[in-house]
């Protein structure tokens, strides 16, 4: 593969110079101002990249070196990042929601140098711990920072605003026109590429450290099995946090589809982001869609009986007609015409909410109801499920695009091997992969079997037609006091498909039944309250407490237990009593920290156990 795109070796800037020569004047990089949308093309984009390179270089910055990036999901982000990459610094993201303890700890451990922040919130997190970090020479903000702020550095550590930053380096490009190049040609595959610390539902974060030749294997896999499906008029809407390797990974794919990579305002802007971007592709975790599904479900819930009838004709119709085609039938003349009519009525106008253009959405991060992924199809909203973690460096398995198979995570791409232990954990062989973890030889040795395979810690298997299907997270099984193997994945997923429910945690491990923890939204809620006439100011504490909350989501729980064997049936629920988010119970990926909730919530277990 590496050889077809005509690299000398498997590096992010051997690569990124393939992409300048192959697509200079196509547009590259976008971001949206004042409403509209502005491009750089690869031409420019080359430039930037080029000119922080020798920023950085011109600060003593070389090559191995340690840099962290604490900041939101930005083209600055990528920019920097993609410097770095270029001249061999090994890239140390830290998520934005990080306090300034968490931070620290990784600045430190990394033994990070620099540090990029983007704005006076991040700065102000620099500002409590720098005293803590002995490493650190340098700090540059993406954003311009009040004078008062600037003034409390340090006069040990120098601080860049961005574009100072960047002139200096651009005046460096002038001088020295060949340099970049050099920087690029003396990096080798083997240098780390980044150390990207696990976001972690349980304990301290891990550093995984990732070599240029893996992350450029990563991108090389997921090239050769899209197999030519995207083209430089191509766009995407990126929005997932740049610290997470999923979304690394998509702010990366421009190298190697030559698409035009546009970067949202925000999370909390999205809709109205993907109506002005009108992206073709987009890449998502589970949360988003379950949002989505929710929020549809919820319309039409709250609307006229003639509308929720309709709705689910037109389920119905669309159900059947998918049928045909996944049992390699063809649907016949009612049945087309129902499911055409049932498109222009409904599905239609739920698919031009996502701009109108979106030919693929790729899911990962954590599994995805096969229920949701069905219903977006019937809207021609195609969602190809993918399986990867921080130590696969992303995908290493995706659906294929020609035939999706709901309820699996498709199969092995590129140079991915999988195969399985005697307790079915998934095992991966790869270059895309991890090495190991940053000063952590024990941990490392750990994860790995004695001939190389890379223990993922989730269960699974194959179906018939070689598809990749998640059981479970091994470390989350639960085993009951009667002795029952349960999957608390498959309930939660179920649970979360009411409108009312934004989180759910199976408990039971060593227990005689199951019970659960159920976060909501008060969002979610408004439609009731109105309806009650309950006071608006009700907080999610005053919502959990409420037995029309309780009866609501009890109802929902009844019909999923009907359907279920009686040990794996949920007997009692808590309602939290707080909103589950980043900032306290959820990580940056929008998983629930497990471990660390249920040992807050000790006497809330304590209570459905008694």
């Amino acid at each position: 593969m590496s050889t077809q795109l005509n690299l000398k070796k498997k590096t992010i800037g051997d690569l990124l110079l393939y992409r300048h020569e192959k697509s200079k004047h196509d547009k590259a990089i976008g971001w949206i101002e004042d409403d509209s949308l502005k491009f750089v093309n690869y031409d420019q984009y080359k430039f930037y990249i080029e000119s922080l390179a020798l920023a950085f270089k011109k600060q003593g910055i070389k090559r191995q070196d340690k840099v962290c990036i604490l900041a939101s999901t930005c083209k600055e982000w990528n920019f920097f990042d993609m410097a770095l990459l270029s001249m061999g610094v090994a890239v140390v993201p830290i998520y934005h929601t990080y306090t300034a303890s968490e931070a620290a700890f990784i600045m430190n451990h990394s033994e990070a140098q620099t540090i990029i922040v983007d704005s006076a919130e991040q700065m102000k997190k620099v500002l409590e711990v720098i005293q803590d970090c002995k490493n650190l020479k340098h700090i540059i903000s993406i954003e311009t920072l009040d004078l008062k702020l600037i003034e409390s550095v340090p006069k040990s550590i120098h601080y860049f605003d961005y574009l100072d930053f960047f002139n200096s380096g651009k005046e460096e490009v002038a001088q020295n026109p060949d340099l970049f190049e050099r920087l690029i040609e003396e990096t080798p595959e083997n240098d780390i590429a980044s150390i990207i610390y696990t976001s972690g539902t349980t304990g301290d974060p891990k550093g995984a450290v990732i070599k240029q030749v893996a992350l450029t294997q990563m991108l090389l896999n997921v090239r050769k099995f899209t197999n030519n499906a995207f083209r430089a008029e191509d766009r995407t809407l990126t929005f997932l946090p740049l610290s997470h390797v999923f979304g690394r990974c998509d702010s990366l794919l421009p190298l190697i589809f030559g698409w035009q990579c546009v970067y949202a305002r925000s999370i909390d802007t999205l809709i109205e982001d993907m109506k002005l971007v009108k992206p073709t592709a987009m890449l998502a975790v589970p949360r988003i869609f379950e949002k989505i599904y929710s929020k549809i479900n919820k319309q039409i819930n709250d609307g006229l009986k003639i509308k929720q009838e309709l709705f689910n004709f037109a389920i119905d119709a669309a159900k059947e007609y998918y049928e045909c085609l996944d049992n390699d039938r063809t649907p016949s003349t009612s049945q087309l015409l129902k499911y055409q009519l049932s498109y222009k009525l409904i599905f239609s106008k739920i698919y031009e909410t996502f701009g109108g253009q979106i030919r693929y959405f790729i899911s990962g991060g954590a599994p995805l109801s096969p229920k949701i992924i069905n219903f977006l199809r019937y809207c021609k909203l195609t969602i190809l499920e993918g399986y990867g973690l921080t130590e696969t460096i992303a995908p290493c398995t995706l659906n294929p695009f020609v035939r999706q198979n709901a309820g699996t995570v498709g199969m092995p791409i590129g140079d991915v091997k999988i195969s399985f232990a005697s307790d079915k954990e998934i095992l991966v062989k790869s270059e895309a992969l991890f090495s190991g973890y940053y000063k952590n030889e024990e941990e490392t040795k750990r994860v790995f079997t004695e001939d190389g395979w890379f223990r993922t810690g989730d269960v699974g298997e194959f179906t018939e037609d070689g598809y990749l299907k998640i059981t479970d997270r091994k470390k989350d099984l639960i085993i009951t006091s009667g002795g029952k193997n349960i999957a608390p994945q498959k309930l939660e997923n179920q649970i979360k498909l009411s409108p009312y429910v934004a989180q759910c945690t199976v408990i039971g491990d060593q227990k005689k039944y199951l019970t659960a923890f159920i976060g909501i939204d008060k969002e979610s809620f408004n439609n009731v309250i109105e309806k009650n006439n309950l006071d608006p100011d009700l907080s999610v504490k005053d919502l959990s407490q409420l037995d029309l909350v309780k009866d609501l989501i009890q109802e929902h729980i009844d019909k999923i237990n009907a359907g279920l064997a009686s040990f794996e049936t949920i007997k009692k629920f808590t309602i939290l009593p707080i909103e589950l988010s980043i900032d306290n119970y959820m990580t940056p990926s929008l998983k629930v920290k497990k471990k660390l909730l249920l040992e807050d919530y000790k006497d809330l277990i304590d209570a459905m156990y008694n």
